[in-house]
């Protein structure tokens, strides 16, 4: 992020602040192209590969974006990778910074809420444009003020991801028709009668709900040192290669949720097979099957399938089968129960 002008005028606008975070356009999307070396479809398709929508010939890009545009083409170039897995890793940057992003401001808006009812010094007091002006200005200081710390720890926090994900591939076969594919318990964690609760609660206590349920299912899939692959509100996806660690993550999820009287009950499915990984994602049938275990499950209960329990150890876990039902895409299945002995 480029430097924040100092000794400046608040801003009054959004589109101020957008600015001052991003620096004044000066070029077009023809002219990023142009001074890229690469061709004005390849850059909208990187452009829209980001998440971002076109802006036809209206001037709308800084000199970072054509840096940003060079190093990506640098390394197709090189032959490193070619000119599709550029877009996808494009992409995959997009949406994770994009989540990132909403949640780093979502959390900054939430904290100046606070700071504003509890009449707080910190916040820049109320200019010429009122409270908008002083919020504003709030919102300037502590982009001024966080944002080189806060990408320090996205370095940081990218290179251990990047360092576990390279042991993760060098764990797998070194066949290199199977180096995308592997063998783990998926588990599938829902919020019971999260529709008929999002219409009970206020929108701001639904936020708060869906946060809690986040967090702390995610720090007890990191306890267990499973991976936590995508969260989608009321439900969260992991994935664990020991099904022992997989079903105490499932229980530790009931316990932190479903058994706190103040959070909404869970369910919990678990499924054992091969899964395709791919930018972050698992596909596969073990993960199909953990989702459609959760609409069998009882309330604050792990269902499993045939495959693990075939793996959980019999003189530690009790397993008792469920009547046969039929589950779209699998037709036919005998879900299992099973709990620690």
């Amino acid at each position: 992020m480029p430097d924040l002008p100092e000794n400046t005028p608040p801003p009054d606008v959004p589109e101020d602040l957008h600015r001052r975070v991003l620096g004044e356009p000066v070029l077009s999307a023809a002219e990023v192209a142009e001074d890229a070396g690469v061709s004005l479809e390849e850059t909208r398709r990187l452009w829209r590969a980001l998440g971002f929508p076109e802006h036809g010939a209206d001037v709308a890009y800084t000199p970072a974006d054509v840096v940003a545009l060079s190093t990506l083409v640098a390394g197709v170039r090189t032959g490193l990778f070619d000119f599709d897995t550029a877009v996808n890793i494009t992409r995959a940057v997009g949406q994770t910074m994009a989540r990132l992003a909403d949640w780093e401001v979502s959390a900054m808006v939430h904290r100046l809420d606070q700071l504003e009812r509890e009449g707080s010094s910190l916040l820049a007091p109320e200019g010429e444009g009122g409270a908008a002006s002083g919020r504003m200005s709030s919102a300037r200081r502590v982009l001024e003020e966080f944002s080189e710390p806060f990408e320090e720890l996205l370095i940081y926090a990218w290179r251990r991801h990047l360092a576990a994900a390279v042991t993760r591939i060098e764990a797998l076969t070194d066949d290199a028709d199977e180096l995308h594919t592997t063998t783990l318990t998926v588990g599938f964690a829902d919020i019971v009668s999260f529709t008929a609760l999002s219409n009970q609660l206020s929108e701001e206590r639904i936020g708060d709900l869906v946060e809690l349920f986040e967090s702390r299912s995610a720090d007890v899939v990191a306890q267990q040192r499973g991976r936590v692959i995508k969260s989608i509100g009321d439900s969260i996806l992991f994935v664990n290669d020991d099904p022992v660690r997989a079903y105490d993550t499932a229980e530790g999820i009931i316990n932190v949720i479903g058994r706190d009287q103040r959070m909404p009950d869970v369910r919990l499915g678990l499924a054992t097979g091969s899964v395709v990984m791919r930018l972050g994602d698992v596909f596969g049938p073990p993960v199909n099957m953990a989702a459609r275990l959760t609409a069998v499950a009882r309330r604050n209960r792990v269902i499993i399938d045939t495959a693990t329990a075939e793996l959980l150890p019999q003189d530690q876990f009790e397993t008792r089968r469920l009547p046969a039902r039929p589950v779209r895409g699998f037709g036919i299945v005998e879900p299992l129960a099973v709990r620690r002995h």
